[in-house]
């Protein structure tokens, strides 16, 4: 692939297209371009991160192991994301699983060098840092919605979560995969989905999920989405007049 092809690709993530030209000239030598396979364990809890990942068009989850083995997911993550920064700050150990749902690309970069970035570039240091903010306001968010609100209402949370990572209707949803999710059994997931399906909101297919009325699905939700999702706007907002002063530099 060319240098511009290259570029062109890590520029696919907005927090690194959002970043100024010398902040984006200061971390593109050592950028790698690397392909993330479906159900890849990128890191498990206590393990060493030699890397800080920026997602293209891949989708990769955050959960808790806990002791019995199961586990609860905290959050999503996509194009407009990264991962791996804030344990890479403190203890270079993972707090959580980290692992790929949706196949694609992604960046990745040295956790030394982008914490000498971190340390050297205010400009940097201010955008990733909002963007840190804003995962952990959604994952207490998440936290709190696990408590409060019905399996509908967060299923549905979860769907929405994910069409906006995904940026496609069909979701790589199976109901394990939505029950170690919800913290509930498949036979709770079979009967919240059916009668999502009935109502036309959805529809199930082998492996697969796809939301055929998302306005739809936005009626029923939890609030818990909506005010997660206003963060992140507000993030991506950021990001594009970022992205915008940059390119016209």
């Amino acid at each position: 692939m060319s240098l511009s092809s290259r570029q062109s690709s890590y520029r696919t993530n907005r927090l690194l297209s959002a970043l100024q030209p010398d902040d984006f000239a200061r971390l593109e030598p050592h950028l790698q371009l690397i392909e993330l396979h479906k159900g890849m364990v990128i890191y498990e809890t206590d393990e060493s991160m030699p890397f800080v990942y920026f997602p293209h068009n891949a989708i990769v989850s955050l959960a808790t192991v806990l002791p019995d083995g199961g586990t609860v997911q905290l959050g999503v993550l996509g194009h407009g994301a990264m991962f791996g920064l804030a344990s890479a700050l403190i203890t270079r150990q993972s707090l959580g699983r980290i692992v790929v749902q949706v196949k694609r690309t992604a960046s990745r970069i040295d956790t030394d060098v982008l914490h000498r970035a971190f340390e050297e570039r205010p400009n940097l240091r201010e955008l990733f840092l909002r963007f840190i903010e804003v995962l952990l306001a959604e994952t207490l968010q998440a936290t709190a919605c696990s408590t409060l609100h019905s399996v509908e209402a967060r299923c549905c949370r979860w769907m929405l979560t994910m069409l906006d990572r995904a940026n496609q209707a069909t979701l790589p949803l199976t109901h394990e995969h939505l029950s170690q999710m919800l913290r509930v059994r498949q036979s709770t997931v079979n009967l919240v989905t059916s009668g999502l399906q009935s109502a036309g909101l959805i529809h199930q297919g082998c492996g697969a999920i796809t939301v055929t009325d998302r306005p739809g699905l936005e009626q029923i939700v939890c609030g818990c989405y909506r005010i997660a999702r206003q963060r992140s706007k507000q993030l991506s907002s950021r990001c594009e007049r970022e992205a915008d002063y940059a390119h016209d530099r």
